[in-house]
């Protein structure tokens, strides 16, 4: 009996309307006979939120949601740190700035752009209140081996990464900007 476990790997090259490379999700997901992907944005004049989920067969998932929302630098790590402890590894490029926890039990990853968008409510931006695009990806595998440490953190928030610059382009931010090809590497554990 031969089983078949290319689920993965018939998802179109980029999933989440182009925003992610298909072989990151094959990182931080098991193999699956079957997977489907989604996307969804939300733009009215209070929120702006994309959503991005790949659901395996077997139950697993990576998901990721991202919001323009008003939030220094400082706030988002603190918030950060509060709701996730102080098991995390943060990298950070040219104003970019991500976040990795992982252990046992999850894996998240987190990333933050400031952002000056159109979509910002005018009376919000004349407070001169920070903006940024934020992103939060998790990743849920049951009944199968995940990978740890770095070879989970890395692809994890390399995918928070994309999707940071897919909605900065989508929020329209402002000023426009070259983002580096990737984000520094997490030291090895």
């Amino acid at each position: 009996m031969q089983i078949f476990t290319k689920g993965l790997e018939r998802l179109p090259a980029k999933v989440c309307e182009g925003a992610v490379e298909r072989d990151l999700v094959i990182q931080v997901l098991p193999q699956a006979r079957s997977a489907e992907e989604g996307a969804s944005l939300r733009n009215t004049k209070y929120d702006f939120t994309f959503q991005c989920q790949v659901v395996t067969s077997s139950e697993s998932s990576v998901w990721g949601r991202i919001w323009v929302r008003p939030v220094s630098k400082a706030d988002w790590f603190e918030r950060f740190q509060a709701r996730h402890g102080e098991k995390t590894v943060r990298v950070s490029v040219d104003g970019v700035e991500a976040l990795a926890r992982f252990d046992a039990e999850d894996a998240f990853s987190a990333a933050y752009v400031p952002c000056a968008s159109p979509a910002i409510p005018s009376y919000d931006a004349s407070r001169n209140k920070d903006y940024a695009v934020i992103a939060e990806v998790e990743v849920s595998v049951y009944e199968h081996r995940k990978p740890t440490g770095a070879t989970l953190r890395q692809p994890l928030t390399d995918i928070a990464y994309q999707l940071t610059k897919h909605v900065y382009k989508l929020a329209k931010c402002k000023p426009s900007r070259d983002f580096p090809e990737e984000l520094p590497r997490y030291e090895d554990d």
